[in-house]
C-alpha cells in the first residue's frame, strides 16, 4: 500500500492559522507566566466574605487594585483557556504551596495588569483597597519571633537613656562569632488586624517599635549563611507593641535582674500586622525606607539596611535552634526614634492614631484606644 502528502492549498492554510491565533489557546501562549508585573498579597474581607487577594497596579493608572484571587483565577483561565489550577483560599496553606502555583499566580498579574483590565467596573472581584477591611496577612502563624536591638542607632539611644542602664553595649557586634538576642511573642494572642486598636491599660508606659517581618516559606531547619533566603517567601510589616515600665506594672522578682521580656513584648494584642505580603521576588529587603508616625508627627525614619544582623544571619541562628514552618514570622527589630528614648520620655495614649510605612510593602494604622 502506498501513500501520498497532500498539500493544502495556501487559501486553507491561512485561514487556519488565523483561526488558530484567535483561540484561547493562542492567547495563553501570549500571556507569560513568569515574574513580571508585581503583585502583593493580603488577606481581606469584602461583602461579608474573607478572601485571599492580589493587588496590582493598575496599568497606566497611579494606583492599586485588589482582586479577589480564587475569583481572578477562575476568570483568567476562563479567558485563557487554561488547564485548571486551585489555588488555595487560605494564606499559609498558600505559602506552603506556592512553588506549585506560582507561575499560574504570575499569568494573572500579567494578564490582569495590562490593557486596563483593572479598572473595567463590571469585574466584580476587584476591588478598590480604600473599601476594603484588611485583615491580618496571616491567621495565625507557628512561630513569631522577634529580634531585640538589631539597629544600632536604637541600642545606642536605649542605652542613653536607661534608668541604671539597659544592658547594650557600645562595642561593636561580630555578627559571626556573637548569637543575635530573640525573644518569642504568642501569635494567637498577639497578632491583630491592620486598623485594629491596641488596648492602651491604666498607668502602663506603651511605646511604638516598627519593624520588617520575613516571612517562611519552606520549612527549615539548620540552615547556612548561603541558602537562607532561599526559604524566605516574602516581607510585611508589623508593629512590637512595647510595655516600658509604669505604675500600673509591678517590678520582676528579685531573683531576675533584668527587664521582663514577656512583660514586655508579649501583652495581649501587641503585635499588629499587615497590611501586605510582597513576595520576596518583587522587593529588594535590605534596602527599604521604614517610618512611624503618631498623630501625623515622624517618630522613626530609617532603612533596613542599617541592621546589625542582617536576614541569612537572623534565620541562620533561628533555625540552628528550632525548625521553622511556611508562614512563620521573624520580626527583625526596630530602628531609632522609640518614644522611651526622648527626652522626655513618649508613650502612647488613648485616641493616638499610630501608622507604620515601609517602602513597597505599604502602610499599618493602629489606633489607641483606653483598656476596656
Amino acid at each position: 500500500m502506498s501513500y501520498r502528502i497532500r498539500f493544502l492549498p495556501a487559501a486553507v492554510l491561512f485561514i487556519g492559522v488565523a483561526l488558530w491565533l484567535a483561540s484561547p489557546g493562542s492567547a495563553r501562549s501570549q500571556v507569560s507566566d513568569q515574574p513580571d508585573t508585581p503583585f502583593k498579597l493580603a488577606t481581606f474581607e469584602a461583602t461579608g466574605t474573607i478572601r485571599i487577594g492580589m493587588a496590582v497596579r493598575a496599568d497606566k493608572a497611579d494606583q492599586e487594585r485588589l482582586m479577589d484571587l480564587h475569583e481572578a483565577n477562575a476568570y483568567v483561565t476562563r479567558q485563557l483557556g487554561l488547564p485548571v489550577v486551585s489555588i488555595p483560599m487560605e494564606m499559609r496553606a498558600l505559602i506552603e504551596q506556592y512553588d506549585a502555583v506560582a507561575n499560574r499566580m504570575y499569568t494573572i498579574a500579567n494578564y490582569m495588569g495590562a490593557e486596563n483590565r483593572l479598572t473595567n467596573p463590571d469585574l466584580p472581584f476587584v476591588f478598590d483597597p480604600e473599601d476594603v477591611s484588611f485583615k491580618a496577612p496571616i491567621k495565625y502563624p507557628y512561630n513569631l519571633l522577634a529580634a531585640a536591638a538589631n539597629y544600632r542607632a536604637h541600642a545606642d539611644e536605649m542605652e542613653e537613656s536607661a534608668i541604671g542602664g539597659a544592658g547594650f553595649s557600645a562595642v561593636e557586634v561580630d555578627v559571626d562569632a556573637e548569637e543575635p538576642y530573640f525573644f518569642a511573642k504568642s501569635p494567637r494572642s498577639t497578632i491583630i488586624d491592620p486598623g485594629e486598636p491596641y488596648y492602651v491599660p491604666k498607668d502602663v508606659n506603651i511605646d511604638w517599635e516598627v519593624e520588617l517581618a520575613i516571612i517562611i516559606g519552606r520549612p527549615a531547619l539548620d540552615l547556612t549563611l548561603e541558602n537562607a533566603h532561599d526559604y524566605v517567601f516574602g516581607y510585611s510589616i508589623i508593629f512590637d507593641v512595647s510595655r516600658r515600665g509604669g505604675s500600673g506594672l509591678k517590678p520582676i522578682n528579685r531573683m531576675f535582674p533584668g527587664p521582663n521580656w514577656f512583660n514586655s513584648k508579649s501583652s495581649d494584642r501587641a503585635a499588629p500586622f499587615g497590611p501586605y505580603i510582597v513576595p520576596k521576588e518583587f522587593i529588594q529587603h535590605d534596602d527599604l525606607g521604614i517610618k512611624t508616625w503618631v498623630n501625623g508627627v515622624i517618630k522613626q525614619d530609617s532603612n533596613t539596611s542599617y541592621m546589625i544582623y542582617d536576614e541569612a544571619h537572623m534565620i541562620r541562628y533561628l533555625t540552628s535552634v528550632q525548625t521553622l514552618y511556611p508562614g512563620d514570622v521573624i520580626a527583625t527589630g526596630t530602628p531609632d526614634g522609640v518614644g522611651r528614648a526622648r527626652n522626655p520620655p513618649e508613650y502612647l495614649q488613648p485616641g493616638d492614631v499610630v501608622e507604620m510605612e515601609i517602602e513597597g510593602i505599604g502602610r499599618l494604622v493602629t489606633p489607641m484606644e483606653a483598656k476596656p
